[in-house]
C-alpha cells in the first residue's frame, strides 16, 4: 500500500488545461497582444501634438512679433524680435475680440501690442501713457498726466530739437488736454518725434490689445553686412523690457 501511494505522489497523471494551452499558442503566435505602433505613426502623432501645443501657446499664452519701424527707439530697435504675453490681461475667445476671462487692465508704462484702430490687420506696439479717466496733455514735448509732469527720461527720446506749435493736423509737440474714455488707453512711441500714435489718431480700445511685450529673444542689424557675428545684436538677446 505504501509503495502504491508513493508511486502516485511521484508520478501524478497530468490533467489537460485547454485554456492554458490556448494561451500558450496565442503567445507563441503573437495573438492577444496589442499591435505595436509603427515609427511613422508615432512621428505623426508627435508632430500633431506639437502643432496643437504650439497653436495653444500662440493663441493664449505667448506670441512672437518683429519690430519693423523705429517708433519705439531706443527701447526697441528695427530688427528686434520680441515675445508678447497674451495671457497677462485676460483670455480671449480665439479669432474674436471678446474676452473670456479678464485678469487685469494695462497700466501706465506697459509696452503693449494692439490692433491698429485705423487698420485692424496691422499690429502696432507703443507704450501706455494714459489709462481710462486720465487727462493727457503734451506741452512743448513734455507729457503731463492729470496735470503732473511724467518722468519719462528713462525711455523717451527726442531727436528733433524743433518745437512745433499746436495745429489742427499737427499735435506732435503740443496736444490736448484730452480725457481718456472708459475702456481705452492713450499710447505713445518712445521715439517721440518719430512716432505715429494717439496724438494723431486717438485712443486704443482695450478689446484690441493683444498683450504685453516682455522680452527680446532675437535681434539683428540688417544694415550691418560685414559678417554674421556683427549682424546679430548679441547684447540684446534675452533682454527684458520695461
Amino acid at each position: 500500500m505504501k509503495s502504491k501511494k508513493s508511486s502516485e505522489q511521484r508520478d501524478p497523471s497530468p490533467k489537460s488545461d485547454p485554456d492554458a494551452a490556448q494561451g500558450k499558442a496565442e503567445k507563441a503566435s503573437g495573438k492577444g497582444q496589442k499591435p505595436k505602433k509603427s515609427s511613422l505613426r508615432e512621428n505623426i502623432e508627435a508632430i500633431a501634438v506639437a502643432i496643437v501645443l504650439a497653436l495653444f501657446i500662440r493663441t493664449f499664452v505667448v506670441q512672437a512679433f518683429k519690430i519693423p519701424s523705429g517708433s519705439m527707439k531706443e527701447t526697441l530697435q528695427i530688427g528686434d524680435h520680441i515675445l508678447v504675453n497674451k495671457f497677462i490681461y485676460g483670455i480671449k475667445i480665439p479669432f474674436t475680440e471678446k474676452t473670456l476671462v479678464s485678469i487685469k487692465d494695462p497700466k501706465r508704462e506697459d509696452i503693449i501690442v494692439f490692433k491698429f484702430p485705423e487698420d485692424p490687420k496691422k499690429d502696432f506696439i507703443k507704450r501706455v501713457v494714459g489709462i481710462a479717466g486720465d487727462v493727457v496733455e503734451v506741452r512743448n514735448k513734455k507729457v503731463y498726466v492729470n496735470n503732473e509732469l511724467v518722468d519719462d527720461k528713462r525711455y523717451a527720446v527726442h531727436k528733433d530739437s524743433r518745437i512745433l506749435p499746436a495745429a489742427p493736423l499737427q499735435s506732435r509737440d503740443n496736444f490736448g488736454p484730452e480725457t481718456v474714455p472708459p475702456d481705452s488707453l492713450f499710447v505713445m512711441g518712445d521715439n517721440r518725434d518719430h512716432s505715429y500714435d494717439s496724438r494723431f489718431w486717438g485712443f486704443v480700445n482695450l478689446k484690441v490689445v493683444r498683450g504685453k511685450a516682455f522680452m527680446i529673444y532675437w535681434s539683428w542689424d540688417k544694415e550691418n553686412t560685414e559678417s554674421f557675428i556683427n549682424y546679430v545684436r548679441w547684447g540684446r538677446l534675452g533682454q527684458f523690457l520695461e
